[in-house]
């Protein structure tokens, strides 16, 4: 058995991830295990998960690769910062101390964690090192494990060690490279820069960004094109750097930005007045527009009809959704773990492909993800120890009354945290780190964003449906596992045209019978719930539409606002505690928030009582 373990780290996302000849054993983001979202440390728990896993020490690795490229990484940043002397003085007198110290020495970085996690000595033999390029990883983390036999293979991120955009032709188990865009000109830091000016973080809000574009009106792409970035009909494009300071700056973009759109950057949770809200629609149509503009090229220089995606950009599910709509392509399929963290599993499949030349057996029929269900899972036994020796009040079900139980409790409108099985790897719940709610409610929405999740009131929630039954109520006609593609809610399920109003304000009204996943758009983030990767979520859908005749359910995220998803039992119950979640179902054991309640008061009035 030869084991490949994969490592992104030290910018943002680190993850691991396992492979045992080909096949993917684990994989696991860092921040799932530190607490700290988008960790960008060394993954020593997510590499020590995975070893775990497979039963095996780090000296029985066949080889580590790392995904990315140091030395390249190192040359642009010297030639970004002696481009632009003397402005940037003080960014690059930032930077260089870290490079200086350890990233130019990542191989002995690299090393010293490995022995350091495994307790071995400075002269233990350790396994090959190896390093794939940035975007290399990310194409082989969209190809290899994809259903294709051959696609195209489109990377789209911020940068990685100078490439920002790429195609990629993959057939069997080669992957050549076609087309390439180099930083300064990127179109996921075009993205970002808007991300920032409109109040959100950079590398983790963009999200956010999509989901405020669809209160605002596409005012501004004139200006867009017209200012900041010419796009030729291949795609490619060139972004006029007058207006962006981050090659070298303290924020994205720069003072002439700012006048251009006549309003500083917006602080960071302040409320969006319709200026950004326009804004953020204006580029999210740019970046719509630009991706079709590379998937067209791509399919002319592959001569394809399927393609698949990576990188930061394939997380734009509303993108996705119009590729697959408008786009030259017949089949997409997308990366689950489309940002850095993917980059871990693509560094590791590119070895066993590439560099040990093994063959590659692509299944049309199903890709080699496993549902994404790669993180730890946790036993009954684990997770009834905690409980008790927390004396937490909990009751065991059996396998019926769990999902029975459960159906009617989302039925009458309650929210129940729903933590089940191996945990997902990417961002996305996708039914094993759940919150769980009733789609059919009109409150549903607002109570999960303010009173569960902690966040903004304006964004919105995911369906997950059973595979067969998507497109009775989605204009879909593929699967779409990964929640990775927005679509239509069937016109039936809609309501006519409310009265128009602008802005959040829009919030208030109810557009379908559906109105908790229904964006005010009229379309959602849709998840297909198969059978075959997630047998126990499947189950819990098909309980819920016996009893409602809907067989769908809302399906977030089991975290709150600037905390990771949860790993661990022990993460699900303080989540549970922490918010006004009514239930939490830990495999086969219930929790309920009242009871909860009712025994952290029964417990005060005895210490009072022994006290007195």
């Amino acid at each position: 058995m030869r084991y490949i373990l994969g490592i992104s780290c030290f910018y943002h996302d680190s993850a691991a991830c396992l492979l045992a000849d080909g096949v993917i054993v684990a994989a696991a983001q860092q921040e799932r295990f530190s607490r700290l979202k988008h960790d960008a440390a060394f993954p020593a728990d997510a590499i020590g998960y995975c070893l775990a896993e497979a039963g095996i020490s780090v000296t029985e690795l066949s080889a580590v690769v790392f995904y990315d490229k140091p030395l390249l990484k190192f040359e642009r940043l010297l030639e970004t910062y002696l481009a632009h002397v003397p402005r940037g003085f003080r960014s690059f007198l930032a930077a260089m101390p870290v490079w200086l110290k350890e990233k130019l020495y990542l191989k002995t970085v690299l090393r010293r964690e490995l022995r350091a996690l495994a307790g071995l000595s400075s002269n233990t033999t350790l396994p090959q090192l190896l390093f794939s390029q940035h975007h290399q990883a990310h194409a082989a983390s969209a190809f290899y494990p994809s259903p294709y036999q051959e696609a195209a293979v489109i990377c789209l991120d911020g940068v990685g060690e100078w490439a920002t955009s790429t195609i990629w032709h993959g057939k069997g188990n080669t992957l050549t490279p076609l087309f390439e865009l180099q930083f300064p000109h990127s179109l996921g830091l075009l993205y970002s820069a808007f991300t920032y000016y409109c109040g959100f973080k950079v590398n983790s809000g963009e999200y956010k960004l999509m989901g405020l574009a669809p209160y605002g009106e596409p005012r501004f792409v004139e200006t867009i094109y017209r200012q900041l970035i010419t796009v030729k009909a291949d795609g490619s494009f060139a972004l006029n750097m007058e207006y962006f300071d981050y090659p070298v700056g303290s924020c994205m973009t720069s003072r002439k930005f700012t006048r251009l759109f006549g309003a500083p950057p917006l602080s960071p949770d302040a409320t969006p007045s319709q200026l950004y809200l326009d804004i953020a629609c204006s580029v999210q149509q740019v970046t719509e527009d630009i991706v079709l503009k590379i998937a067209q090229h791509a399919q002319r220089l592959t001569g394809t009809t399927k393609v698949c995606l990576a990188g930061g950009v394939a997380l734009n599910c509303v993108a996705n959704g119009r590729l697959l709509r408008e786009g030259p392509f017949t089949d997409i399929w997308v990366q689950p773990a489309a940002g850095d963290a993917g980059g871990a599993l693509g560094a590791a499949m590119l070895a066993w492909h590439q560099y040990y030349q093994q063959p590659r057996a692509a299944n049309e029929q199903q890709d080699q993800m496993q549902g994404s269900f790669l993180g730890p899972a946790y036993s009954e036994a684990a997770i009834k120890q905690l409980l008790d020796s927390q004396q937490i009040p909990y009751q065991q079900l059996t396998d019926d009354m769990l999902f029975h139980s459960t159906a009617g409790l989302l039925a009458a409108g309650q929210v129940v945290g729903w933590f089940q099985g191996r945990m997902e790897f990417g961002p996305r719940a996708l039914g094993n780190r759940s919150i769980l709610g009733d789609a059919r409610s009109a409150t549903m929405q607002r109570l999960l964003n303010v009173k569960i999740k902690q966040r903004e009131s304006f964004r919105p929630f995911a369906p997950a449906v059973l595979a067969e039954r998507a497109s009775e109520y989605f204009d879909i006609s593929c699967a779409s596992p990964y929640m990775l593609l927005v679509a239509k809610v069937n016109p039936k399920l809609c309501i006519s045209q409310p009265p128009v109003v602008h802005g959040l304000a829009q919030l208030a009204q109810q557009r379908s019978s559906l109105p908790a996943i229904t964006h005010i758009d009229y379309t959602a983030r849709v998840q297909t719930v198969s059978q075959q990767t997630n047998p126990v979520f499947y189950h819990l859908l098909q309980t819920f539409n016996e009893l409602t005749a809907t067989p769908l359910l809302i399906n977030t995220s089991f975290n709150v606002r600037g905390e990771p998803p949860v790993c661990s039992p022990a993460d699900a119950l303080q989540g549970f505690l922490a918010t006004d979640m009514d239930y939490l179902v830990m495999g086969n054991c219930l929790l309920s928030k009242a009871e909860q309640a009712a025994a952290k008061l029964t417990a005060a009035r005895q210490r009072s009582f022994a006290a007195d």
